[in-house]
């Protein structure tokens, strides 16, 4: 009996994994379930059920539930939450700047400099893990499912706004979200060079690097990586570097940092994709020591993850949560808007 199972996308930066499947001639009536059980690799009864009550379980475009009977020909799609976990996550009492909680989920504000989720090199002191002890300090949790439900995360040195689910079902939902594109995420950046036109669209496939694995690279031609779209708008000119709003139409891991390296502007002071070094202005030492001056002000790559707009996955209210941009990146910013102000009175 031939399974055409095909797995579309394991997100990176979108913590979720989405399937699709088209059921073989030959296959008898069963259970969705069941049938998804006998298909997907580690996808457990109750996870795949959670799938279901979160309507994230498509069948020829409209949601079934967990006892819908497959039939031959039917197009599957599902969509559920982060893969399992291969490492043991540890509760760690560290401060988290809560901007908004409720039964359901948390709104947190990410300081740059803080990890995400555990992994190589970084095993503790992750936001993961503030989480892990502020959800068992709140809800007593005992239940090693029970844990900080990720869908999505934003870069090390990259501050701003990331959203939590409390539990599974809302977990699902999210994924869903963000898998459906109907989350509104908007990011500045602070980014080098000028730009002729004021709005502007980037598409480019992005995967690792073939010659540097920690390195995310733009494949043109889709040869490689996944499909990737970031929609951009000038906010402020400084002539050198520009400060952008980004918006994002897919979410890979490193998009925003690659898809600006790849259009020849990378992001102010990004050591990883080269805008560590004073790639637009003049050549006199004066220029130079006032950018690395800026560089030492905020000693990463200006990038904040600014606002965040959502609909509730209970109650299905609309909500929307905007931050400030941090001290360190927005002194630099107001350096740039000094210097070209003094330039201008020359």
């Amino acid at each position: 009996m031939e399974d055409s199972t095909d797995i579309i996308e394991t997100e990176e930066q979108e913590f979720f994994e989405h399937f699709r499947l088209t059921v073989d001639k030959g296959q008898g009536l069963l259970r969705i379930d069941k049938f998804l059980m006998s298909r997907l690799e580690n996808a457990s009864r109750n996870k795949i059920q959670n799938a279901a009550k979160a309507g994230s379980i498509i069948v020829n475009d409209k949601p079934v539930k967990q006892n819908y009977r497959v039939k031959p020909g039917d197009v599957i799609s599902i969509v559920m939450a982060q893969p399992p976990r291969e490492i043991e996550l540890l509760p760690e009492n560290i401060p988290i700047n809560i901007v908004y909680e409720d039964e359901h989920l948390l709104v947190v504000f990410k300081e740059a400099g803080m990890v995400v989720h555990p992994g190589y090199g970084n095993y503790k002191g992750t936001l993961v893990n503030a989480l892990i002890y502020h959800f068992k300090e709140i809800l007593n949790m005992k239940n090693q499912d029970d844990r900080p439900g990720l869908v999505h995360r934003i870069d090390k040195n990259t501050s701003g706004i990331l959203l939590i689910a409390k539990n599974e079902i809302v977990q699902t939902r999210l994924a869903k979200m963000f898998f459906d594109k109907t989350i509104d995420r908007v990011y500045h950046a602070l980014v080098w060079g000028d730009f002729e036109e004021d709005t502007g669209t980037i598409t480019g496939h992005i995967g690792r690097s073939l010659k540097d694995r920690k390195v995310m690279h733009v494949f043109p031609d889709g040869s490689f990586g996944k499909h990737a779209v970031t929609h951009y708008k000038v906010l402020e000119r400084f002539g050198y570097v520009t400060l952008v709003e980004c918006r994002l139409e897919t979410g890979r891991t490193h998009q925003i940092r690659a898809h600006f390296r790849y259009i020849g502007h990378p992001l102010f002071n990004d050591e990883t994709y080269g805008g560590n070094t004073v790639l637009k202005g003049t050549t006199f030492t004066k220029y130079k020591q006032f950018v690395y001056n800026c560089f030492e002000l905020a000693p990463r790559h200006c990038l904040h993850a600014k606002s965040l707009g959502f609909k509730h996955p209970i109650t299905k209210e609309y909500m929307f949560f905007d931050s400030e941009i941090p001290n360190d990146m927005q002194s630099v910013i107001d350096k740039w808007r000094h210097y070209v102000k003094y330039k201008e009175l020359e």
